[in-house]
C-alpha cells in the first residue's frame, strides 16, 4: 500500500465526521456543542502555552512512568508464574479475584494510605495496566510449542539463554497484545487518578472546566485525550513492527502478501 493510500485510508474517516459536524451545528447556538472552529481556536488559546507544562507534561510523565512500571512487572511476574504449573494453580484463584476489582474504587484507599500525591496516582495506573500484560504474558509462556522447549533442553540451553532465545520470543506477540491493551487501560487511569483531590493533570482540568460551564475549553481537553491515544497508539505500533519483525514477515509470508 503507497503512503498516498494509507494517508486517505488514515485521515479520510475523520475529515469526513468533521465535515459533517460543521455541516450540522452551522445554524445552531446549543451552548454544550461548540462548531469545529471554535473548538480549534479554544484548543490552541487553551493548551498551547502555560497549561502545556503545567496540566498535559505532568500527565504524560504519570501515564509513562505508571505503564511503564506496569509492563515490568506483568511481563517479570507472568514469566515466573507461566513458567511454574504449580504456581500457577496456586496463583490463579488470587490471580482472578485481584483482577475483578475496579482499580477507581481503590483511589480513595490509596489516598489514606500513600496520600494525595504522584506517588497513588501512579500506583492506581499500575494496579489497573498490570492486568492484561500480566495475565497475556502467563497464557503466551504456557502454550510454547513444547517441541523447541524439548529441543532447547537437548541442545542444552538453560536459565537466562533459554529465556532469551526460546520463551520470550514465542510468547512476544501474545505480549504485545497485552501490553496494547495496558496502554489504553493506563490513559483512563491516569485521567481518572488526576480527578481525585487534584490540583493539576488533564483529568483535574477537564473537571474543572465542567464545573465552570467553559464548555470549549472542556471539550478541548477531550479532544487532547484523544489526540495523546492516537500518538501512543502509533509509536506502540511502530515499536512492536520493529520488535516483531519476524513475526508480522511471517504473517506476510502465509497471506503470500
Amino acid at each position: 500500500m503507497t503512503f498516498v493510500k494509507k494517508a486517505a485510508y488514515a485521515l479520510g474517516l475523520p475529515v469526513l465526521l468533521i465535515a459533517l459536524w460543521w455541516f450540522l451545528s452551522r445554524d445552531t447556538t446549543n451552548f454544550y456543542v461548540p462548531k469545529p472552529g471554535e473548538l480549534a481556536t479554544t484548543f490552541v488559546d487553551t493548551w498551547i502555552g502555560e497549561r502545556f507544562r503545567t496540566d498535559i507534561l505532568p500527565s504524560v510523565a504519570r501515564f509513562a512512568i505508571g505503564t511503564a512500571l506496569a509492563i515490568v512487572l506483568g511481563i517479570a511476574a507472568g514469566v515466573w508464574i507461566g513458567s511454574a504449573r504449580r504456581v500457577r494453580s496456586l496463583l490463579e484463584p488470587l490471580l482472578e479475584f485481584f483482577r475483578a476489582i475496579p482499580p477507581p474504587v481503590l483511589v480513595p484507599i490509596l489516598i489514606l494510605i500513600v496520600g494525595v500525591n504522584d506517588r497513588m496516582k501512579i500506583t492506581v495506573i499500575v494496579i489497573g495496566a498490570v492486568w492484561p500484560v500480566l495475565l497475556n504474558t502467563i497464557e503466551g509462556v504456557r502454550s510454547v510449542d513444547t517441541v523447541l522447549l524439548d529441543t532447547a533442553r537437548t541442545y542444552g540451553l538453560k536459565g537466562w539463554t533459554r529465556l532469551r532465545t526460546v520463551v520470550l520470543p514465542s510468547a512476544a506477540p501474545q505480549i504485545a497484545a497485552g501490553v496494547r491493551q495496558s496502554l489504553a487501560i493506563g490513559l483512563i487511569l491516569m485521567v481518572i487518578s488526576e480527578m481525585f483531590a487534584s490540583s493539576s493533570g488533564l483529568g483535574f482540568t477537564i473537571v474543572l472546566f465542567q464545573r465552570s460551564f467553559a464548555i470549549p475549553e472542556m471539550w478541548s481537553g477531550i479532544v487532547l485525550l484523544g489526540l495523546i491515544g492516537v500518538a501512543v497508539s502509533v509509536v506502540f505500533q511502530l515499536c512492536e513492527r520493529k520488535i516483531l519483525h519476524w513475526y508480522y514477515g511471517q504473517k506476510e509470508v502465509q497471506h503470500g502478501r
